[in-house]
């Protein structure tokens, strides 16, 4: 018996209805292609530059980062060149709907701060349920928002 679902086909679906989830969310946000990025490495992850800064943190970017873990944090760059300090975790669900999205990073940058140290919440599926949430933002094409793929290998 050969499984229908291969290693190859998962991270080609992933790749897919990621291309398409990142899309949606970064308009949600505010932001185009170019600023997003995404790694299918174990955890598959990906990254939102977002435009603007916290008032308290006046020259730090900030950004927001998504696993297959944790789901969606709120994150600000170090002046060290280091990961991201995660300030906030949205939780809930893995893949909640841009909208859900854009309220998190307008709350996270309303508070501005000073955070508590966040908890990650363990959002991990254990099945192809991420597979399935993400098809509905599914691109069969490669025309458009290829751009912002980067495979960290």
């Amino acid at each position: 018996m050969i499984p229908l679902l291969t290693g190859i086909d998962r991270e080609h679906g992933l790749l897919r209805g990621l291309t398409g989830y990142l899309t949606a969310v970064g308009a949600a946000v505010g932001v185009g292609d170019e600023s997003c990025t995404l790694d299918v490495d174990v955890p598959v992850s990906a990254y939102i530059a977002l435009d603007g800064r916290l008032t308290r943190y006046p020259g730090r970017d900030v950004a927001l980062l998504w696993d297959e873990r944790h789901g969606w944090s709120f994150g600000m760059e170090t002046h060290s060149g280091e990961d991201l300090l995660v300030l906030a975790y949205l939780g809930g669900e893995l893949v909640p709907e841009p909208p859900r999205v854009r309220g998190f990073v307008a709350a996270a940058r309303s508070f501005g701060g000073p955070f508590a140290a966040p908890v990650p919440p363990d959002l991990r599926d254990g099945g192809g349920g991420l597979l399935s949430r993400l098809a509905r933002y599914r691109r069969d094409s490669w025309t458009t928002g290829a751009s912002f793929l980067h495979q960290v290998g």
